[in-house]
């Protein structure tokens, strides 16, 4: 009897074995504030052969949305819910759920589960690296990743600083060293990403990679020499380049009939920083033609562009080295691999962009051998709204806000051994919070009612693993969007839209995506009563995910 009941738990433990050997590895790749058309791929100039090699062998959906912003963009994929649900309503932060209620916690909740989290209940090695910014409080190693190596403070770091990343947990001796002067942090996410694979497939059972990206957040930094290859590109200047890359859009099939070729956005209406007006002179006007500035500005200008996109190269570069390492260990046939960005590209704060801290406001013009100091160390650039509409071509505005071109963003999804019909483009609507119960689904993992003694909210996403095999579209649902009071209602074919106070005094606006796909045509005044449903639609969502006012918060 006992010999018999070895050998049936032995079989047990060998069947167990085979099915945990099934599972695919899952790799999420997020990037940080790169707009729509920035990669080959969705039309842009900046070279990016491996993700656009991913693209090809597998599928790209063009209609992927997010939360708008770093921190509730990451809020929402970890964790499956809106991320006024699971804590982070608008930013990270102070605690403020006392005073406004739980959406405003500005950390990661209790009542919500990460993707590591659930995926070790199944087995999984789980590994993160990058930018963390759902609450500094909240630990990735204490939030399911077995190993973590990246920064947990603040919304951006210096790249050329290695004192900002650390390795978790922090009785880690580093395995990869990395010294100041030759340390570059969008090369050393990409090293840590390589020597996690290999530690995974060392376990000899499915991983978890969680790869979040700093780049291309500002302060923009690259090396020089990736820089170079890209100042003449860049002297074409955004009115010709946005022309350029809408015309590849169409020819690759992702521009339809119903797209439209937009003007350049307005610059939002903002105020004053430490060094006085932000907005460069452009507050509430449209960014200028390329062609009214002047030469000096004109090469400051590219410059800035030019080490954004040698940010997104060197991205790429280390997806190449990713994939590579994936062949070597024959894991890349099973391996999910999927790339977004957090939102569109960041208008801040004007078409001119800012150097220094991002509230100081100050906007320096660059000039002869000081051009070449532009994303070395010591420097703090952004790009600046208007390069931000070349970024996010052909949709209207930016980060910040919830028109197309703030929380719409690429998803490339590779998986050649789970996805039919790759190298199509899909236009079903997902949401970062898909990913969780697609994860789940590709798994067989089970999104918990309960865990760690802690009642968890339910899910918000609907798995798209029916579009990996084969389906064309998802049931119709209805989306939600709010970040810092510019909100949105995606319903079907329509979308009711507002501005926060940096845009329109929060005018609500009305468009039909199926005929009107980048919000050319307001249909407000012609369809007051559709408008009125969809804001009473979103009113009662806000109310239900405890959006202040919405939701009368009182304290205990």
């Amino acid at each position: 009897m006992k010999q018999l009941l070895a050998s049936l738990l032995l079989l047990t433990a060998l069947a167990c074995s085979a099915h945990a050997s099934d599972r695919p590895n899952i790799i999420v790749i997020l990037v940080d504030d790169m707009g729509y058309s920035d990669l080959g791929a969705y039309g842009g100039e900046v070279d990016t052969p491996s993700i656009d090699a991913l693209a090809e062998g597998g599928l790209r959906f063009t209609q992927n949305y997010n939360s708008a912003r770093c921190c509730p963009s990451r809020a929402s994929l970890l964790t499956g819910l809106y991320s006024q649900q699971a804590g982070i309503a608008d930013f990270t932060g102070p605690d403020r759920s006392a005073s406004k209620g739980p959406a405003y916690r500005g950390k990661l909740t209790k009542q919500c589960v990460t993707l590591a989290e659930v995926l070790k209940t199944v087995g999984y090695s789980t590994y993160g690296v990058g930018k963390w910014h759902v609450g500094r409080e909240e630990s990735p190693v204490t939030r399911g990743f077995d190993e973590y190596y990246g920064y947990i403070h603040f919304h951006s770091q210096p790249q050329w600083e290695p004192r900002t990343c650390q390795r978790l947990p922090a009785d880690r001796t580093p395995e990869l060293t990395h010294e100041k002067g030759s340390f570059y942090a969008t090369d050393a996410f990409s090293d840590y990403a390589v020597e996690f694979i290999k530690q995974g497939a060392a376990k000899k059972k499915p991983f978890f990679l969680y790869l979040a990206h700093s780049s291309p957040h500002f302060p923009l930094h690259a090396p020089a020499k990736t820089r170079g290859k890209y100042l003449d590109r860049y002297r074409k200047g955004w009115d010709v380049l946005r022309k350029e890359r809408y015309q590849r859009q169409v020819v690759s099939g992702l521009a339809t009939d119903c797209w439209r070729f937009t003007e350049r956005s307005e610059v939002p209406e903002d105020g004053k920083g430490k060094f006085g007006e932000i907005a460069n002179g452009y507050s509430g006007m449209q960014n200028p033609a390329w062609d009214t500035l002047d030469a000096d500005r004109r090469e400051d200008l590219v410059y800035r562009m030019a080490t954004f996109a040698a940010m997104i190269d060197h991205v790429d570069q280390g997806i190449g080295r990713i994939v590579s390492q994936l062949k070597e260990t024959g894991q890349l046939e099973n391996t999910l691999i999927l790339l977004t960005s957090d939102n569109g590209a960041c208008y801040e704060w004007g078409p001119f962009g800012f150097d220094g801290g991002s509230r100081q406001g100050r906007t320096i013009l660059h000039k002869g051998e000081d051009l070449k100091k532009i994303g070395g160390p010591g420097s703090y650039h952004s790009i600046g709204s208007a390069w931000s509409c070349l970024s996010n071509t052909p949709f209207r505005m930016y980060k910040h806000f919830n028109h197309e071109g703030g929380h719409c963003s690429p998803l490339i999804a590779h998986w050649p051994a789970g996805i039919e019909s790759p190298d199509r483009w899909v236009r079903t609507p997902v949401h970062l919070f898909d990913y969780m119960k697609t994860i789940c689904a590709v798994t067989g993992a089970e999104y918990p009612m309960t865990f760690a003694g802690h009642d968890i909210i339910p899910s918000e996403g609907v798995s798209f693993k029916p579009i990996f095999d084969g389906e064309a579209t998802l049931p119709e649902r209805t989306l939600f969007f709010d970040h810092f009071r510019s909100s949105a209602i995606r319903k079907g074919d329509w979308k009711l839209v507002r501005g926060n106070h940096r845009y329109q005094a929060r005018t609500w606006e009305l468009y039909n995506i199926s005929t009107d796909r980048c919000e050319t045509s307001n249909l407000i005044d012609e369809k007051p009563e559709l408008a009125e449903e969809l804001e009473t639609e979103w009113t009662a969502w806000a109310r239900r995910v405890k959006i202040s006012p919405y939701y009368v918060h009182t304290r205990k």
